[in-house]
């Protein structure tokens, strides 16, 4: 396609944890191979690729708080290309915060889609974003993401909304209403073998005036509701969640009739109770009984609001028969290194407490009541209590630590209003070394040695 000579090509995503696979180094992929250049894809630090003599060398990044991780990844390869101005660093972090990235590395990164000319400083570098993933390059890799059998692809890009906890607003700042994602699933198809489920990647689909047409594209493409791939029913998601905000009758009928499974919806800030009960309902009127439910905290929310939207999803599941699975998601600025920070209304110690509660849970909660009650409390006083508790007690609580689980609450009980004040200070800090005047405050402290 194009009149350039071969390049060696290295594609690196760092070695953190993620679901997805790449998509961008997945479409440069692409990009080179039509080119006739040679591709290699390597996650992590590799030391007979570092030892290479590369043309082009493309780093991948995600989250700000894989920081660490991703500089050293960068200082790792820089001295791998022949020349320097060919290594470039892309992805949402790069994006985010390009000024720090240039000012430890030297590099300077590359900012939001691949949809302009002479950000890659090669000719065709703006058709790169609507290319079609190359999915024969997860082969060359052992790390396995969340779904090998599943197409990935946008309908929309950006976002209508400018929440200040988010970055697509950077990453994405201009709203796309329709990307032709059905040629590129039939590519898709063409060359790499049908897949079972779709996953679409949107961060806004229901903003779209042309969801209609979408949802037709999704039926077209063979994921209409109760559709099977190969004996097993097929999945649509839209991973991001959709906006409860942009949810109508109409819209939640064409939903319907996909094979949406789950319906992920965010639940951000309780001052959305009564719409979301509402949209709860209406996807219950309409069959959609498969539901997940993004909870952001630690943001301008409060320790009780955060309990409040996780039982209003048990009570609905009761009342509705709905399978709602919550999965709390810790607010961290968009800008920060690692994943600590202390919403307004949030301490240490609370957000330990939880982190400990969803270890067991394994980042879920459950739809089921009891299981709720007993992981996060009856109501908002036991779920406090148990998020004082320490680690231990609260991740072993109902068996090898139940017996000191109840010398902990009845030693808890024992104090005084000034000693539990004393107590309190102390322990939302994760305070654990402070000696006190109070025989009881040391007592309670000592629960907190014990591991």
């Amino acid at each position: 396609m194009y009149k350039n000579n071969k390049l060696k090509i290295l594609l690196i995503e760092p070695s953190y944890q993620c679901k997805y696979p790449p998509l961008g180094l997945m479409k440069l992929s692409t990009f080179h191979k039509q080119r006739g250049d040679e591709v290699v894809f390597v996650k992590g630090l590799d030391k007979n690729k570092k030892n290479g003599a590369w043309d082009r060398i493309y780093i991948s990044t995600l989250f700000s708080f894989y920081w660490d991780i991703t500089i050293k990844t960068i200082n790792y390869y820089e001295c791998s290309v022949k020349d320097l101005k060919n290594l470039f660093i892309g992805g949402p972090m790069a994006t985010v915060m390009a000024k720090e990235i240039e000012e430890i590395t030297g590099f300077k990164t590359i900012q939001g889609l691949l949809n302009e000319k002479g950000k890659l400083n090669i000719t065709g570098d703006h058709l790169i974003d609507n290319m079609v993933p190359d999915y024969d390059l997860l082969k060359q890799i052992s790390y396995k993401y969340i779904s090998d059998d599943a197409y990935y692809s946008y309908a929309t890009r950006g976002c209508i909304r400018k929440c200040l906890f988010c970055a697509v607003p950077k990453i994405e700042p201009l709203y796309q209403e329709y990307v032709p994602f059905k040629k590129q699933i039939q590519s898709i198809k063409q060359n790499f073998g049908e897949k079972k489920d779709l996953l679409l990647l949107d961060n806004n689909i229901l903003a779209s005036p042309c969801f209609e047409k979408i949802i037709n594209d999704i039926k077209e493409l063979g994921f209409s509701k109760d559709e099977r791939y190969n004996g097993k029913l097929r999945y649509v998601d839209f991973n991001q969640g959709v906006d409860l905000r942009k949810i109508t009758k109409e819209k939640m009928k064409l939903l319907s009739e996909i094979a949406i499974r789950p319906l992920r919806i965010a639940f951000d800030d309780i001052k959305y109770k009564d719409q979301y009960i509402k949209v709860i309902e209406m996807a219950a009127e309409y069959g959609i009984l498969n539901l997940s439910n993004y909870i952001l905290y630690n943001y301008k929310d409060t320790p009780k609001d955060f309990y409040e939207r996780l039982k209003i999803n048990v009570e609905l599941n009761k009342k509705l028969g709905t399978k709602i699975f919550s999965f709390p998601m810790k607010y961290i600025p968009v800008s920060n290194k690692n994943r600590f920070f202390i919403g307004e209304n949030w301490n240490q110690r609370f957000l330990r407490g939880i982190q400990c509660v969803l270890h067991v849970t394994h980042g879920v909660v459950s739809p089921n009541k009891p299981f709720f009650e007993a992981a996060f409390g009856k109501n908002y006083s036991e779920f406090k209590k148990i998020l004082l508790m320490p680690d231990s007690y609260i991740m072993y609580r109902e068996s090898k630590k139940k017996n000191k689980v109840k010398q902990w609450h009845d030693t808890l009980e024992k104090l005084t209003a000034a000693q539990k004040k004393q107590f309190m200070e102390n322990i939302l800090n994760n305070t654990f070394t402070f000696v006190s005047e109070y025989k009881n405050v040391n007592k309670m402290m000592s629960f907190y040695k014990d591991k």
